[in-house]
């Protein structure tokens, strides 16, 4: 597995493909049937998302409400992880909840890990720090894993920053961020590793910006065949997709 360094950057001679919460159009996402079948494609890279449950345990789950079990008003913060159990594919050990140290222990050699952590604006501060701290204690403090941590919520990074420096820390950016925004955070915020940019919005301007200030660019989320190669001929560094099959046929044609 190649690395990324946190201090020693350098351009991958082709687009990384991440496979989006595992191969989530073969299985269940962000279980491990998505991610052992994500692992038959040659890809380089997972990402995946972490929340909180009740009683504060770091598991993979996207979506604050639990609509794809059929549970349309409940959220996963409404139950202990041992609830969570008995409530997602209790039946099945392969696409069950999953913790992220689970998760962690059995990929972490496997490939690149991208580690989103979701900081709800519903949260409290001291809640997002929870979810960050756990997420970092369980990394360990080794940038040479290839793991990267992300988020939408930039205090979250300002505080992972803080606790674990040397961890790689990505800035996702919103649909309606612009170049300007990057502009200003390049200036305020250069412990970042990088951004990763909706593909809808991204364009050379941007990925020239953040490679010039030496910075890694990931896009999401690049499923049809327009996205995948708007994103290969802008020369990102990270493509995230659904459809890692076929964005390996595309970049490898």
């Amino acid at each position: 597995m190649n690395t990324m360094s946190e201090n020693n950057y350098s351009l991958p001679k082709k687009s990384m493909i991440f496979a989006h919460r595992g191969a989530n159009r073969e299985a269940m996402e962000n279980t491990r049937n998505a991610f052992d079948r994500a692992l038959r494609y040659a890809i380089d890279g997972i990402e995946t998302d972490v929340q909180l449950s009740r009683d504060e345990v770091t598991v993979l789950w996207h979506d604050r409400f639990l609509d794809k079990i059929r549970l349309n008003d409940k959220r996963i913060d409404d139950f202990d992880y041992q609830q969570l159990q008995t409530l997602i594919n209790s039946g099945s050990e392969n696409e069950g909840i999953m913790t992220l140290q689970d998760f962690l222990i059995t990929y972490r050699k496997c490939c690149r890990l991208l580690i989103e952590v979701k900081s709800r604006d519903w949260e409290p501060p001291a809640r997002h720090q929870t979810k960050m701290r756990q997420t970092l204690d369980l990394i360990g403090n080794n940038p040479e894993q290839g793991m990267l941590v992300s988020s939408f919520n930039l205090a979250s990074l300002e505080y992972a920053h803080c606790y674990r420096p040397r961890v790689p820390l990505v800035y996702n950016f919103e649909t309606e961020q612009t170049i300007v925004d990057a502009r200003q955070l390049l200036t305020t915020h250069d412990f970042l590793y990088g951004f990763c940019l909706p593909i809808a919005s991204a364009d050379q301007a941007m990925v020239n910006l953040l490679h010039d200030q030496r910075k890694c660019v990931g896009v999401y989320t690049c499923n049809s065949e327009a996205e995948i190669t708007k994103a290969l001929q802008l020369g990102v560094d990270i493509l995230i997709s659904d459809l890692p099959d076929k964005a390996l046929i595309l970049r490898d044609q």
